[in-house]
């Protein structure tokens, strides 16, 4: 009811339920990500409206030296190693995110290797995701998440869409595949894949695996319908702890999240 002085005061905005979504490079990460914004109805909603957002790790990069620019145009600077990243700006602006702030998110060009002067204004949300390839190293980080998600694709797969992807930016293909087998490899198996033991969800082959794709939209339905009230209540437990809602346990009927059936949806033309 409004009080007499004036109009009823706004109710505080939710905090926003956090989902990290990792995976080694090309494997579909983003293309999950905005697979899962369109079964929700999200990507033609005004941003200031929207519901639900996507944010990446690769907008985090490190500004880079002279030195380090110009290693990076011959193919010889290593951004898949964790200290590629801008660790700190990531951490506090996740952390403004979930206090329900409005931040603004640095912009990364991948051809120049610079990050640019403009940024991205983005507002809260009730649920975000958050992609890269090592979202979930830094434990400062990856604790942050209420539901963490890894995208697992076939290593040749995503050397094709890795060299595709790299082509189109106009390197040249024996420097991708130096690049690959020099650092985009090795960090994948030192950095990248042993964080896999620290996703609640694993989706084998990425967008083409509908089922696990179709519950976790479900699942941020839910959330969106009323459940992230349930959540916030159990927010922190006796011990400090962020309270993680737990995905439904590996029953007959949620065991597909790991299977999966194959689905014959085209792939994205922009892998990640």
């Amino acid at each position: 009811m409004a009080s007499a002085g004036g109009a009823e005061p706004e109710r505080p905005r939710p905090r926003p339920f956090l989902i990290g979504v990792s995976g080694g490079t090309a494997s579909g990460k983003s293309t999950v990500c905005e697979k899962i914004m369109e079964l929700l109805g999200q990507k033609e909603v005004d941003q200031r409206q929207r519901k639900v957002l996507i944010l990446s790790q690769d907008s985090f990069y490190k500004v880079l030296t002279a030195e380090q620019k110009a290693k990076a145009l011959k193919g010889q600077y290593n951004f898949d190693h964790p200290d590629a990243f801008d660790n700190d700006l990531m951490h506090t602006t996740l952390k403004n995110i979930v206090e329900g702030k409005t931040v603004e998110v640095p912009t990364y060009d991948f051809v120049t290797h610079s990050r640019l002067a403009e940024t991205t204004v983005v507002y809260p949300a009730d649920v975000v995701l958050f992609e890269g390839i090592l979202v979930f190293y830094s434990q400062d980080i990856r604790d942050m998440f209420h539901l963490r998600l890894f995208v697992d694709t076939d290593s040749d797969v995503r050397l094709s869409r890795r060299v595709l992807r790299d082509m189109k930016r106009g390197r040249d293909l024996e420097q991708i595949l130096t690049q690959y087998t020099t650092f985009v490899k090795p960090a994948f198996e030192e950095f990248c894949l042993p964080t896999k033991k620290y996703a609640d969800v694993i989706i084998p082959r990425g967008v083409d695996n509908m089922v696990a794709i179709n519950l976790i939209v479900q699942h941020i339905q839910d959330i969106l319908n009323g459940d992230i009230c349930k959540w916030q209540r159990g927010a922190m437990n006796g011990h400090g702890r962020t309270y993680k809602r737990p995905f439904p346990e590996q029953t007959e009927s949620s065991s597909v999240l790991a299977a999966g059936k194959r689905s014959h949806l085209e792939s994205s033309s922009r892998p990640h």
